[in-house]
C-alpha cells in the first residue's frame, strides 16, 4: 500500500502503449462499492476470494499493465498467475515513505487502525519476503520519482 503502484503502472502503460488496470478498481468497478465497503461486508476472506478471482482473469490478458493490491500475493494461486503469465516487479518502499503516502487515506481498510504505522511494519514483516520471492524485479522507489522508476523498470524490460 502506497508504493506506488498505480502511479507508476499508468505512466509505464503510456511509455508501453499498453492498457494499465488496477485489480482493486476493477473489483469496484465491477461491483459498485468501495474496497471498504466489501470488507465491512464481505471481510477481508470475502475480498480476498474476489480479488483472486479477478487476478485470474486479468493475467490472462495480453500486454497489460496490472497493479495488484499489496495483499494480492498472499494467495498462492495468486502468486502463480503472476509468475506464470507475467514480468512482476515489486515496488519496495520504506515504512515510513509507506506511511508517509497512507496514513490519511481512508480507502485502505487494514490502516483503519490507532497505530497505521505499526500496522504497516506488521503487514510488510509478512509480506515483504513473498513479495521479493514473486517478483522478478525488485524497484527501490524511496526518494524517486515516478518517471524515475518507470525508467528503471523500461531499463529491466529492455535487458529481459
Amino acid at each position: 500500500m502506497g508504493a506506488g503502484k498505480t502511479s507508476v503502472g499508468r505512466q509505464l502503460a503510456k511509455a508501453l502503449k499498453r492498457e494499465f488496470l488496477d485489480s482493486d478498481k476493477e473489483i469496484e468497478d465491477r461491483t459498485g462499492v468501495s474496497i471498504p465497503t466489501i470488507f465491512d461486508i464481505e471481510g477481508e476472506s470475502g475480498f480476498r476470494t474476489r480479488e483472486q478471482q479477478i487476478i485470474n482473469e486479468l493475467t490472462q490478458y495480453d500486454k497489460l499493465i496490472l497493479a495488484t493490491g499489496g495483499g494480492a500475493v498472499l494467495n498462492k494461486d495468486n502468486q502463480k498467475a503472476l509468475q506464470s503469465r507475467g514480468i512482476v516487479f515489486y515496488l519496495n518502499a520504506s515504512i515510513d515513505q509507506l506511511f508517509q503516502r497512507t496514513h490519511r487515506d481512508r480507502n485502505r481498510p487494514l490502516l483503519q487502525t490507532d497505530n497505521p504505522k505499526q500496522k504497516i511494519t506488521e503487514l510488510l514483516e509478512i509480506r515483504d519476503p513473498i513479495y521479493r520471492s514473486v517478483a522478478d524485479y525488485v524497484i527501490e522507489t524511496d526518494g524517486q520519482s515516478v518517471r524515475n522508476v518507470v525508467d528503471d523498470i523500461l531499463r529491466h524490460l529492455e535487458e529481459n
